[in-house]
This record gives structure tokens, sequence and C-alpha cells, in this order.
């Protein structure tokens, strides 16, 4: 039996926010309770496994799928809870001021929630054009899962029109996000005792000097291309954890760090990696082999995702601000799976959901209950829309 009762989004927020789905967690139990929740509606869905088979992705058309439609996109993953000190319990939605509180509320099981409320409305209309859910894991950790998702899309149904990625914007109409290049480096040297220290090869000391090109590279970008819409107007470079060496009276045999790039989408994100293992190969390793064979620098990718740059005056973006009643647009420096969206299907995509990002990934994250009602306002027009 078809459900008739539509659940508020802050009643489904509840019961999103209670799976524990921080991104090193299976999200099998929240894919099967959408599922659940869609079929009562009579919205049929698809899982997309990753190789595992302990996480999935899960899309619904609902409409007609051979015409072109629709994508409203969230990853169903958050990020951990380890070391917060919250005032509430992270998987249990607390209310308090009109705000929401629990770990995802905000980035990004909010607007999922107001998808969902609005899934057994979009299955009664007479749609002329489908509404594709597509919900993914793995973004918090590089955006890994949603590649196979945006495949079975193409795959299976026609080019939709557009994609709205629900990312916390407080509603507002992103057209632009940075790409990012994350790596590790593994620095490898040949220990001694400190007081035969130039019998050695320093792996902290190499680290160290690698990583200063970083840091050069970032002060010269700095002054590079910029683009005013960013909040951070420049492509930027940073390292964020380092790790090596065992005691001081020996000289480190491994010292570890890991760099990224966020990059204006105009730029080569690719080449500027290029350049810091150039600088590895070219100018660091021969120095250190020829001191001591076995010693070298290695790289390993933690995450790539491309930027996103949507034309301003192109038709996704005149409708998103239609719907989202609003003549402006701006530009964020943090990543989404927009960009996988246009990179992998050619699908136009903006960046657009309830929430501040402010909010996300803090303890006591929080999404304000007016945003949930900002959201399925827009999501209301997308309905008349998709019946025109």
């Amino acid at each position: 039996m078809l459900q008739t009762v539509t659940p508020s989004p802050t009643d489904i927020l509840r019961d999103l926010v209670s799976f524990d789905t921080t991104s090193r967690n299976s999200n099998l139990e929240l894919i099967a309770w959408v599922e659940a929740f869609l079929e009562a509606r009579g919205i049929p869905s698809t899982r997309i496994y990753d190789e595992t088979g302990e996480k999935a992705n899960l899309l619904a058309t609902i409409g007609p799928a051979d015409v072109p439609g629709y994508v409203l996109s969230g990853h169903t993953d958050v990020v951990p809870v380890d070391g917060q000190e919250w005032t509430s319990a992270p998987f249990s939605l607390t209310e308090r001021d009109g705000r929401l509180h629990g770990r995802g509320a905000c980035d990004m099981k909010g607007f999922l929630a107001c998808c969902l409320s609005k899934a057994g409305e979009m299955a009664a209309r007479d749609l002329k054009a489908p509404i594709h859910l597509a919900f993914s894991y793995d973004e918090e950790v590089g955006c890994k899962g949603v590649p196979s998702l945006i495949t079975k899309l193409v795959e299976t149904v026609a080019k939709p029109r557009a994609c709205f990625v629900g990312e916390p914007t407080e509603m507002q109409v992103v057209i632009g996000h940075k790409a990012k290049r994350s790596y590790r480096a593994i620095v490898t040297g040949y220990p001694c005792h400190s007081s035969l220290a130039p019998h050695g090869v320093n792996a902290i000391d190499y680290a160290a000097r690698l990583l200063l090109r970083v840091r050069e590279m970032g002060i010269a970008l700095a002054e590079g291309p910029s683009d005013a819409l960013y909040d951070i107007p420049v492509t930027t470079a940073h390292t964020g954890t380092i790790a090596g060496g065992t005691a001081l009276n020996i000289v480190p045999e491994l010292c570890t760090f890991a760099f990224e790039f966020r990059v204006l989408p105009d730029q080569d994100a690719d080449a500027l990696v290029s350049e810091v293992m150039r600088y590895a190969r070219e100018e660091l390793e021969p120095e250190m082999t020829a001191r001591a064979a076995g010693t070298g620098i290695a790289f390993e990718e933690i995450s790539s995702f491309p930027g996103l740059a949507t034309d301003p005056e192109a038709e996704i973006t005149r409708l998103t601000k239609r719907l989202a009643g609003r003549n402006g647009h701006s530009k964020v420096a943090y990543g989404t799976e927009a960009g996988q969206f246009v990179e992998i299907g050619a699908i136009p995509t903006i960046v657009i959901g309830p929430g501040s990002i402010e909010q996300a990934h803090k303890a006591d994250e929080f999404i304000a209950i007016a945003e949930l009602e900002s959201c399925t306002a827009f999501l209301d027009r997308l309905i008349e829309e998709a019946c025109r």
C-alpha cells in the first residue's frame, strides 16, 4: 500500500542523522532506509555498490526516463565527530532555538531530507520531465563514490538538462568552485647515529626542502591569476600534516607529509603537482641516491576532483536563479561533486542547498529550520517546472 502521509523534512532528517555514516563506515543501513521510504511511495531505486559491497550510491528516477530532466544530488557520508565536544548527542537530532543540531544536519542530510519530503508529491504529479535523486557515498574523503553513480545515470536515462548539488550555500546560486589535488609524499632516507649525521641521508631534511618548494609555489600563486567572486580569490598551496623520525640521536630514515592545491578552474591543477614531483626527481633524489642507494621520494594520491565553472549566462544559471528567487551568483573555495557531473556526464550543474558551510564539520553542527523551508520552496518550484 502506498504511503499518503508526507513526513516533514525535520522528521526525515531525524532519521537520517541517526545513521552514523561517517565515511569510514558503511552507509548501507541508511541506503536501505531511503529505499524503503521511496518504495512506500511507489518509487523504484537502484544501488550502485563500491568494490567492497559495503557502500552504495542510490539512484531513483521519478517520471519519464527518456526525457531530459533534473538531478538532485547529495552525499550520504559525514565527517567524524572524534575529538569534538558536542553539547548534545551528535547522531540524535536536537532542536534548539529554531536550529536542528546533529552530525550531517547541515552537510548535507538536510538537503536529502528536503528531497525525500517532496518525493511522494513528485511521484503523484504528472511530471513531463523526470527528477532524478542521486545519493552518493564517500564525498567527504575525496568525492570517490559519485563517478559510478554518474556513469549509471548517463547510461540509463536521457541526458539531464540540469543537476543541482545540494551542498550548504544558504540557497545561494553557486556557479563555480575550485579543483583539488592532494598527495602524500613519502621520503625515504638512510639512517645512522646522529654523531655520524654526514654519513646518513636525513629524510626530514629532504622533506623540509620539498614542502618548502610547495610553500614557495603557494607564494607565487598568490600573485597570479585571481577571481574576485571567490572568498579566497587565488589558487592556494597547503601542507597539512607531517611525521618523521624516531629519536633525536638517529638520522631519520622516513618522513611523510600531506599537501594539497586548491586550484581555480581555469588553471592546470595537474601541472602544479607535476612541478612538485619534478623538483623531487630532478633536484632532490639525485643528491639522495648519490649518498645512499635505496633512498628517494614517492608520492601517493589522496584525493582529486575537478573544479566547477558554469557560465553565469547559461540556461541552468538563469533557471536556478528563477527557482531560488535570486538575482546574484557566487563561487566557493571548497570542493563538491558538481565538477564531476560536468566532467563525466557533461551535465550542466549548479551548487545550491540549505544551511551554511560555516556550520559544517564542527561540533554542534546545525541547520536552521528556515533553511529547510527555503529549500522545499525551491523544490516546489522545480516540480512545477518539471510538470510543464
